[in-house]
């Protein structure tokens, strides 16, 4: 399960994950192995999920492992974790796609600071930590999940949103701004296409983070695939413990393919 990075970042530093680093692929080697990369990624996936639900119909289990390790229960899990990775994302997009714009406009740039403070303290604090502490103040359920979830994965959709923003030509800004183009205007059809290449990765990588850390939520009443593993820790239940860490990070995978998938097709024709 994910527990966050170990540090914070630079204030202008872009959250990518290890394989985005460097310039996008030009050649047709490199294009083929994106694309390889894109097909075979969801098919060894689902052979894993596959896997699971084979071996869960037919392993021999104890009553306490049969009560959770069944098709029925592994879904309905399945989807309680889809939705609170859902409804998070949701809200982190919607949280941190406006307000990474905002803090871009030179006259709200005094406040960038203290936002982007709170967001590294958000994501650098343990992540069991975090939930309890909401957990503390609204007590357990469904929505104190997705609070903690939201304050913890909002930080790479903010700050990407900047930095993609940050590095667009300033040039191309002062260009349209001279064709006459309103600064709203300048944003939306020079600033932004520019930027979705590095606003997407930042979102991609937010719902992988949410995907893996939500994971924690029944540990204050949320619900999800992490009640396989919090089970088999505390009754020492392998199997349930080994099923649902290859469930959640099948999820993460996938989540990640459909990520760069939406990063192949939006981003806009003639970007590298």
């Amino acid at each position: 399960m994910t527990t966050g990075p170990s540090s914070t970042l630079e204030a202008d530093e872009p959250l990518v994950a290890d394989d985005d680093r460097g310039t996008a692929p030009t050649t047709g080697e490199s294009t083929g192995a994106s694309v390889r990369r894109l097909v075979i990624q969801p098919v060894v996936v689902l052979l894993v999920m596959a896997g699971v639900a084979v071996y869960v119909s037919t392993a021999t289990l104890n009553p306490t492992e049969a009560g959770l390790l069944n098709i029925d229960s592994l879904v309905a899990l399945t989807i309680e974790h889809l939705q609170i990775t859902a409804v998070t994302a949701v809200i982190v997009v919607a949280i941190g796609l406006p307000l990474g714009i905002l803090l871009t406009r030179p006259w709200a740039r005094y406040g960038r600071p203290p936002v982007v403070v709170l967001a590294n303290l958000g994501q650098a604090a343990p992540s069991v930590g975090l939930l309890v502490l909401v957990a503390g103040l609204m007590g357990v359920g469904f929505w104190t999940a997705i609070v903690g979830l939201s304050i913890y994965g909002v930080l790479p959709t903010l700050r990407n949103t900047m930095t993609g923003l940050e590095q667009v030509d300033r040039t191309l800004i002062e260009s349209a701004r001279g064709m006459g183009m309103s600064a709203r205007a300048t944003l939306a059809r020079v600033e932004l296409p520019m930027a979705v290449p590095v606003i997407l990765t930042g979102i991609r990588l937010s719902l992988v983070l949410i995907v893996g850390t939500a994971a924690l939520a029944p540990f204050i009443g949320g619900g999800g695939l992490g009640q396989l593993i919090i089970t088999g820790v505390n009754l020492q239940l392998d199997k349930q413990l080994i099923v649902g860490a290859v469930l959640i990070a099948s999820l993460a995978l996938l989540i990640d393919w459909v990520g760069r998938v939406v990063e192949t097709f939006a981003r806009p024709k003639g970007l590298s």
